[in-house]
């Protein structure tokens, strides 16, 4: 392919994923395939003589678009919105012409220094307080990870380096094996698994502690297992927590490196009137969150900050001399390769500049409050229906609700309404509790899509109660029909 059939093609692409996502409203959300279905479809080995682009064209709608997931689909409800913009994928065209791997400033300085500017920008929006910021001469400064999960993994293993050494400074006898084996993680119960995965990767113990009534970790069941810990003779190090407000003060007063880890709720903050939520975030090491999921820049792009990032590169630096070039000393740059656990990195910045001017910080606000107010709206449909009942507090994006009766009655009705695959949704686990999730996702999701949903899921309900004869009365009516895949 030549420049000129590039252009050529790459219209044709344009043209393609338009039409996708223009019409991904009338494509199943979920697909109708069974385990291994693809490879039947394609052939054993790569063809030894090239193909015309048609045919690749083509067989994307008989062998691919077939076991798609749509994630971008207004009907899609599960798990987290993932972010997806006409910007960010235009950003993402030019970042994969460029092609840079940009493992140091010298491997390409654009790619180092727009990374640094971002992060300051975005630092800017969400109001984090300066020490967390690079500037011109700061200490702090952010970094794209590739996933919350790679942030956490690298938060743990620089505050496990950083304590092993503060010990070993003060007690040189102490060999690595014997801090290593004394140290202790802490995380809520209710934490996501990715840090129980950070905590085997890093080889720590990782200590859940119980939650409270709105499923926050509670800061004095904190300040009671750092107290029979440090009495058992083992070594508190590290904490991670969605929020900061509450465990903050015995992580400053412990010493502990304390990791906020906002994946999805981050982007939130830009809006003020959810700032507070971040509120203690002054008190905390590093603070990360996923603009991948609901700033509008397409995955990759998890965004971390550090107060020192000396914490970070005295954790991972490695110099070989082909990796050094001049400028690596003087204290004007920084090499993201010290930051992350992989060497090389994209251009992945590009996304947050094209998103964050093309839409204004007003814009990215007004699209966060829009998917707010459509989970209200979701929540208030639950709430006129007495068989259903809220299962947390509904701030965000995410709905947690559930049919009042038995787990396995949940279930059933996960079961129906994933069966027929008009909507999407997951289960979510809250004091033993199976309870369905339903996560506003869709960059075109609209009210009437919601009430389609809630719809759906009211007559999946009467379905699996018919059946399990334990059928109530008062289920206002309805009639919508979705429109035809």
């Amino acid at each position: 392919m030549n420049a000129s059939e590039f252009r050529r093609r790459g219209k044709e692409m344009v043209d393609y994923v338009a039409d996708y996502l223009e019409g991904i409203e009338g494509r199943q959300v979920f697909p109708d395939v069974d385990p291994g279905y693809l490879r039947p479809l394609i052939p054993t080995t790569a063809p030894q003589e090239p193909e015309t682009f048609e045919a690749i064209i083509e067989d994307i709608e008989k062998i691919i678009m077939p076991g798609v997931t749509h994630w971008h689909s207004p009907y899609f409800f599960a798990y987290f919105p993932t972010a997806s913009s006409y910007p960010a994928m235009l950003a993402d065209m030019l970042c994969g012409a460029i092609g840079c791997i940009g493992f140091s400033w010298a491997a390409s300085p654009a790619c180092t220094e727009l990374e640094t500017v971002m992060m300051d920008w975005l630092g800017k929006m969400l109001q984090l307080p300066e020490a967390f910021l690079a500037g011109e001469a700061g200490e702090g400064g952010g970094v794209i990870q590739g996933t919350a999960s790679e942030a956490t993994l690298v938060a743990l293993l620089a505050a496990r380096t950083k304590v092993t050494r503060h010990l070993q400074a003060a007690s040189p006898e102490l060999t690595q094996a014997a801090i290593m084996e004394k140290l202790v993680a802490y995380a809520s119960d209710q934490a996501h698994s990715s840090v129980e995965k950070a905590g085997l990767i890093g080889g720590v113990r990782l200590k859940a502690i119980p939650s409270d009534g709105k499923f926050a970790m509670r800061a004095s069941a904190l300040q009671e297992a750092l107290e029979r810990d440090k009495a058992a003779g083992l070594i508190p190090f590290f904490v991670s927590s969605p929020g900061p407000t509450r465990v903050s003060g015995p992580c400053h007063k412990e010493g502990l490196w304390l990791h906020v880890d906002a994946a999805y709720a981050g982007s939130a903050f830009i809006c003020p009137e959810f700032r507070h939520l971040l509120n203690g975030v002054e008190f905390a090491d590093s603070f990360n969150f996923n603009p991948h999921k609901w700033l509008l820049v397409n995955f990759d792009c998890s965004a971390m900050w550090v107060k020192k990032r000396t914490d970070l590169t005295g954790a991972f630096r490695l110099d070989p001399v082909y990796l050094r070039h001049s400028h690596q000393d003087s204290g004007l740059i920084t090499d993201y390769r010290h930051w992350q656990l992989p060497l090389g990195r994209r251009f992945r910045s590009l996304k947050m500049w094209f998103v964050f001017r093309m839409y204004g910080v007003k814009g990215l606000q007004a699209y966060i409050r829009k998917h707010v107010q459509l989970s209200h709206a979701f929540e208030a449909l639950v709430r006129q229906d007495t068989r259903f009942e809220i299962c947390a507090e509904v701030i965000l994006g995410l709905v947690c609700f559930r049919l009042k009766g038995s787990n396995k009655l949940n279930e059933a009705l996960l079961e129906s309404i994933n069966s027929a695959k008009k909507i999407h949704l997951v289960p979510c686990s809250l004091r033993d509790r199976f309870v369905l999730r339903f996560a506003i996702c869709s960059r075109t999701v609209e009210l009437a899509h919601v009430q389609l949903a809630w719809e759906h899921i009211q007559e999946m309900a009467a379905t699996v109660l018919r059946a399990q004869g334990e059928e109530k009365a008062g289920k206002p009516p309805c009639g919508a029909e979705f429109p035809p895949p």
